[in-house]
């Protein structure tokens, strides 16, 4: 490791960097981590991540299934028809994208292909949140479409679908901005954010 604790002089928080001699402020140690150790606690992660977005999906795609089989759904006219069927599809794919990395882990055990898995199940979990944030925003129209016809339906939907965007695109993306911004010493590793 080539970070040191500096003794009496900076304090139990700052560090000095052994290859470059700079002090960095540190609110948490910093543990070394072997490239084993750093892709079974991204798969941990992922599959944690996925537990809570399979739940999710799958109830509200049960919900689209049944709603067909409903005597309102004969009344409704071809926009919501239409509205209807794209949101089972975008909640069919959210469903495969967000369940594909169990399947795609069991056909793959023991091959010794972690990282290459973690890396696709990732890049699906992100696809299948993007697809159930589809299915959402197409049910939140559906349903207030029926409750509140014409254009505030539609004023509601956008803000909710802006909400979620905000919430699970751009704060995650301007978080993971800020990170790559932090200055690093020579050696290239980066120096903690105190205030993060």
């Amino acid at each position: 490791m080539t970070m040191t604790e500096q003794g009496t002089e900076a304090g139990a928080d700052e560090k000095l960097c052994v290859s470059c001699g700079t002090n960095e402020v540190s609110t948490e140690p910093e543990r070394a981590e072997t490239a084993r150790e750093r892709v079974n606690r991204r798969w941990n992660e992922l599959l944690q991540e996925t537990r809570v977005a399979q739940t999710g999906v799958q109830i509200l795609f049960g919900f689209l299934l049944s709603v067909a089989f409903t005597p309102m759904f004969h009344d409704l006219g071809t926009f919501e028809r239409a509205v209807y069927v794209t949101t089972v599809v975008l909640g069919a794919a959210a469903t495969a994208s967000l369940i594909a990395p169990v399947s795609i882990h069991r056909f793959l055990s023991g091959q010794r292909m972690k990282d290459e898995v973690v890396e696709a199940a990732g890049r699906l979990m992100i696809c299948g949140m993007v697809l159930l944030a589809l299915t959402i925003g197409c049910t939140l129209l559906l349903i207030l479409y029926v409750v509140v016809p014409g254009p505030l339906a539609v004023v509601l939907v956008g803000s909710v679908m802006l909400w979620f965007c905000l919430c699970w695109y751009v704060l995650p993306l301007r978080l993971r901005r800020r990170a790559t911004r932090r200055p690093q010493c020579r050696h290239g590793m980066k120096r903690s954010d105190a205030s993060a």
